[in-house]
């Protein structure tokens, strides 16, 4: 088992809630942390008062994965997500915790009310089985109109929730919201670990 992109998985706990109104069109775009870089990264000079506005294969990898996690498990295959999605990947002057701004429009047309309901109100199977690592709300809106920020909210529940606000109507598609998460925790080592705990409770490690 294998992790997938960290600012992928930053979008697609921001949409998981939202899946059951039938998500159609996502357009994105990430402030990803230099910490996402590796060592030795992006050279500080390179990155200090600045913006990096291309991430090799990064934006292919967000718009292929997110169709694969958002996909349905049909016994021996994944079946992609039916939508369309469009990356646009940023490395910023963020030590860590990457933002990521969606635009997203939905088959069935829910209201807002709707929205704020079903991010509320999402759990999953790691919340279910209770898992060591699993946060009790995997997804947690923020009502603040500046909210979430890597520095103020990237380390809460352990590093390992991914945080959603901003959400309103947008323009062009439907709705339009910001979400971040911890990109070294909750997208890469923490992620790593939760892996093991479900896969443990499942049976596939005894």
């Amino acid at each position: 088992m294998t992790n997938p992109n960290c600012s992928t998985i930053v979008l697609t706990m921001g949409l998981a809630p939202l899946k059951q109104f039938g998500i159609a069109k996502i357009i994105t775009t990430t402030l990803q942390a230099v910490s996402g870089a590796g060592y030795p990264g992006v050279a500080s000079m390179d990155i200090m008062g600045n913006v990096v506005p291309f991430i090799g294969g990064e934006e292919e990898k967000m718009q292929q994965e997110t169709q694969k996690i958002m996909g349905e498990f049909r016994g021996d295959h994944i079946e992609p997500l039916a939508a369309k999605v469009s990356a646009h990947c940023n490395r910023v002057a963020v030590v860590d915790g990457h933002t990521v701004t969606v635009s997203v429009e939905f088959s069935s047309k829910p209201s807002e009310a709707d929205l704020r309901h079903a991010i509320d109100s999402f759990t999953a199977l790691p919340q279910q089985r209770e898992l060591p690592s699993a946060p009790p709300r995997p997804v947690i809106y923020m009502p603040e109109a500046d909210r979430p920020q890597p520095r103020q909210d990237a380390e809460r529940e352990r590093g390992m929730a991914a945080f959603v606000g901003r959400l309103r109507p947008c323009t062009v598609l439907d709705y339009k919201f910001v979400a971040m998460a911890h990109n070294t925790v909750r997208g890469a080592a923490g992620a790593a670990v939760l892996n093991a705990e479900l896969m443990h409770s499942e049976g596939m490690l005894d």
